[in-house]
């Protein structure tokens, strides 16, 4: 009888001890799954996954209100910065990242498909080449006061105490007349950013500057953009 007790007490033990490991493991796998961040290494695999994710929901569409429901929701996924449909006027950017740009050619067969009546699908060249690109595209929109208050606008990535340059800044659009409140023009931008110059996982700042010294800052948390 006084084996069995040991025998007893020893499992008892082993249990506890084993279910205080498994629960270790498992907090310590979930403290370590890393969070969502900027997708810089696609294979070939995740980008056939992304188009059809893009696709699908195209193709599936029934009317002209889906289509732009689909658009709308799209546009929203890699903006920072003020919601176009809250703020119509506040500074914002989007962020064509890999996964940006896989999900809209997924979108435009979806749509080309329909109008040829055939399967149209991507060339893997055309994958290979946007999965082996060095770059981070950004589209900066903000309104100013008159049709050309954007020129001689730059931008900057601030991460920390770091100011991370784009490594080219497209011309500004010329003001369009903005039709809701706030300042009477809206322009828009373009730069790109190499991704090996920056934390595609760290908490950002877009900083754009103007010649007057005016600056706005966009902020932009890359650990939720993919």
């Amino acid at each position: 009888m006084h084996s069995s007790g040991n025998c007893s007490g020893r499992s008892s033990r082993m249990v506890r001890r084993l279910g205080a490991a498994a629960v270790a493991v498992l907090t310590t796998g979930l403290l370590a799954t890393p969070a969502p961040a900027i997708d810089v290494n696609l294979t070939v695999d995740d980008a056939k996954q992304i188009l059809a994710s893009g696709r699908d929901p195209m193709a599936k569409a029934k009317s002209a209100e889906e289509v732009r429901d689909i658009m709308q929701e799209a546009s929203l996924q890699t903006r920072v910065g003020a919601d176009p449909v809250k703020d119509p006027c506040g500074p914002s950017a989007i962020l064509r990242t890999k996964r940006f740009w896989l999900e809209a050619f997924g979108r435009k067969e979806a749509i080309e498909s329909k109008k040829q009546d055939r399967q149209i699908r991507m060339p893997p060249s055309k994958i290979q080449k946007l999965l082996d690109t060095p770059y981070l595209e950004i589209e900066v929109q903000l309104c100013g006061d008159d049709e050309y208050f954007a020129e001689g606008a730059d931008v900057v990535f601030r991460q920390s105490s770091k100011n991370i340059r784009p490594i080219d800044v497209g011309p500004p659009e010329r003001g369009r007349k903005n039709e809701g409140e706030g300042p009477t023009y809206r322009s828009r931008f373009t730069a790109r950013f190499s991704y090996d110059s920056f934390d595609p996982a760290a908490k950002t700042k877009i900083v754009v500057f103007f010649p007057d010294g005016k600056l706005i800052e966009i902020p932009a948390d890359f650990a939720k953009i993919r």
